[in-house]
């Protein structure tokens, strides 16, 4: 382990990579599965929420503990266990980009389209998203800005709401019966709801990457980096359970329907806030929720971007990576998530559930792609963490086999 874990007050100025990670969490998992499921389930799913947040702690937080261990991307590790494992994350990351950039953005339509209720269809929408989005993105200092504001008001604004309607009471109807989500028929939204709790495992090479810029203006320490990385991630994780809180004392036993599709459940969420703080804030509330979802739609394009374009750097011994091929790797980004949303035709519900089914079914690979670099050598883990890690990597291996064994007929119960 290198010296800089020294016992300092805590460097504020270093928060930065932790926080600006949680802004790409907060997104489709929080705002739209979270509160689905507490809107449906009440508080059943509550623990299983908690616990996906725990396990996959230990291989998000990997990508933090190595970069700031040996001042070298998750990637540049990955290259030194041998190209091959570089290539498997390359491939993997180009369809996890293609899927989740279509998933945010598309959400991101369906949010304005509500804020600015012009007829103009979901698919132009996105186009338009998706043109202001190359103009914003590449700045890693704007980037850092705005995803802590984004995280603040998100954050503030919805534990007021959960505190007024806990407040203000939801009595159950009368008539309400309960649904169980422990059943097969419900697999699905289990595994979409753990897809992107709180993101997925990849993120760990973006923050890395995240990590290693802020270092060339300020310095951090690998306390000060931990630090900065548990705030970012907690938050995140509390966030989940305060999300589906406000599905629960809004929404859960009222006998109204729950709209699965994305686009019709924007509507639902902004009516959750707008009936509990006053119907005053509705305009506001979704303004918030169109800053939060494209902040994130910015943060994992640009992330994507970047690893894509790095991991292609490294495998190919490249010396530089210029900008015009982040901006390129971008414009292809675009380009296979518009055609993905072609794909699904324009099918918001469809799509999310897509994006986080195969984000989860893939986090077995990426989980183990982070585990072998901390297993053994100077940047070992050790104790809880490492027992964490392993009894996270059963349960990932475990659920995502039985998921594609279900899926796929092999399974009768």
């Amino acid at each position: 382990m290198n010296n800089q874990r020294q016992n300092k007050p805590f460097n504020l100025s270093a928060l930065g990579p932790g926080i600006l990670m949680a802004s790409a969490a907060v997104g489709g998992s929080h705002l739209i599965s979270s509160t689905q499921a507490g809107a449906l389930y009440g508080w059943q799913l509550v623990l299983l929420v908690i616990v996906v947040n725990l396990l996959k702690y230990p291989f998000i937080r990997f990508g933090m503990h190595y970069t700031l261990d040996s001042n070298k991307t998750l990637l540049e590790g990955y290259l030194e266990k041998g190209r091959f494992y570089l290539w498997i994350f390359f491939i993997l990351n180009v369809f996890s980009t293609v899927i989740c950039v279509a998933a945010v953005v598309i959400l991101s339509a369906a949010i304005v389209s509500f804020v600015l209720p012009i007829p103009m269809p979901i698919l132009t929408w996105t186009v338009l998203l998706l043109s202001f989005a190359i103009l914003l993105l590449g700045k890693y200092r704007l980037l850092d800005s705005l995803s802590k504001l984004m995280m603040i008001t998100i954050s503030i604004t919805t534990v007021v709401a959960v505190v007024i309607a806990l407040f203000k009471g939801n009595p159950t109807a009368a008539d309400y019966v309960a649904p169980s989500p422990w059943q097969l028929s419900e697999l699905a939204f289990l595994v979409a709801l753990m897809g992107w709790m709180p993101a997925p495992i990849e993120i760990s090479a973006m923050s890395s990457m995240w990590v290693i810029a802020k270092r060339r203006n300020t310095p951090v320490s690998y306390r000060d980096g931990i630090f900065d990385f548990n705030v970012g991630y907690i938050s995140t994780a509390v966030l989940a359970v305060i999300f589906l809180a406000l599905g629960v004392l809004v929404q859960y036993g009222q006998n109204v329907p729950i709209q699965m599709g994305g686009g019709q459940y924007v509507s639902q969420l902004i009516n959750m806030y707008s009936s509990t703080i006053g119907e005053w804030s509705k305009g506001l509330i979704a303004i918030i929720a169109f800053m939060c979802i494209f902040g994130t739609t910015l943060t994992i394009a640009d992330g994507y971007a970047r690893t894509n374009i790095e991991s292609l750097r490294l495998l190919l011994n490249k010396q530089q990576r210029k900008p015009v091929y982040i901006n390129l790797a971008l414009l292809l980004s675009f380009i296979g998530a518009g055609a993905m949303i072609f794909v699904f035709n324009n099918s918001l519900g469809a799509m999310l559930t897509f994006a986080m089914i195969g984000s989860f079914v893939l986090a077995p690979f990426f989980a183990l792609l982070n585990l072998l670099l901390v297993l053994k050598g100077k940047h070992k883990v050790r104790g809880w963490l490492l027992w964490l890690s392993i009894i996270g990597m059963i349960y990932l291996v475990l659920f995502s086999l039985f998921f594609i064994v279900y899926q796929f007929g092999w399974l009768t119960l």
